[in-house]
């Protein structure tokens, strides 16, 4: 019996605020039932997770691709700007060679009520490699100094460590500095400078900055 007094009293009890947030909501799921849907075309970024530790992408990057949606007019206006959809792809399995992915409903997280009608494209293709490392040698660039030439040249250090795809990375023998200026004309030049490797797919393991120390002699 005293069970049945507490329910009862907690029903009744702000029963009048219950009440109204009760038709509060109400009056929202009608509206929201009976806001007309639209389509429209969003852009989406394409993101990828869990890729193996030892594989690289050597294929061209898609960042994005156009999403065509289906939904109430101001759910599709909430996926404008920073928080537009995501076309996540899962790439726990991938291995070297290629691999095709297609955007769907499972790829694109969306809000409740709109619905993914196409991607476009609808289909990316990665090529996968395996990640290797590699030492190669520093080679120094020089302007200025029209009168006298490098006697000795020293490279600190004269080796760096570049990784990425394997078939990028094979191909490469060495990298080069910024320019080092001689047009001081002082016998001895010592400058920091970075080192470039040329190819957007291959990057360095650690700072590419070396201090190049040239000693010159009169031509």
């Amino acid at each position: 019996m005293n069970l049945l007094v507490r329910i009862s009293r907690a029903v009744v009890h702000n029963l009048g605020w219950k009440a109204l947030a009760l038709a509060l909501a109400l009056v929202i799921w009608i509206l929201v039932a009976s806001e007309p849907e639209y389509s429209t075309f969003a852009t989406a970024r394409v993101v990828y997770r869990d890729l193996p530790d030892d594989l690289d992408i050597s294929s061209d990057p898609v960042p994005l691709v156009t999403l065509e949606l289906r939904g109430p007019a101001s759910e599709l206006r909430n996926l404008e700007g920073p928080q537009g959809p995501s076309a996540v792809l899962d790439m726990t399995d991938a291995v070297a060679g290629e691999r095709t992915y297609t955007i769907e409903d499972g790829a694109v997280h969306l809000p409740r009520g709109v619905d993914l009608l196409r991607s476009i494209p609808s289909e990316i293709r990665f090529r996968f490699e395996k990640r290797v490392t590699h030492s190669v040698a520093v080679k120094a660039r020089f302007r200025g100094g029209n009168a006298a030439v490098p006697a000795a040249v020293t490279i600190q250090p004269a080796m760096l460590e570049i990784t990425g795809p394997e078939s990028h990375v094979d191909r490469i023998q060495s990298v080069t500095t910024d320019t080092v200026d001689l047009s001081s004309g002082a016998p001895l030049v010592t400058q920091r400078v970075n080192a470039f490797v040329d190819d957007p797919f291959v990057r360095f393991v650690a700072s590419p900055l070396v201090t190049v120390t040239v000693a010159l002699g009169k031509r």
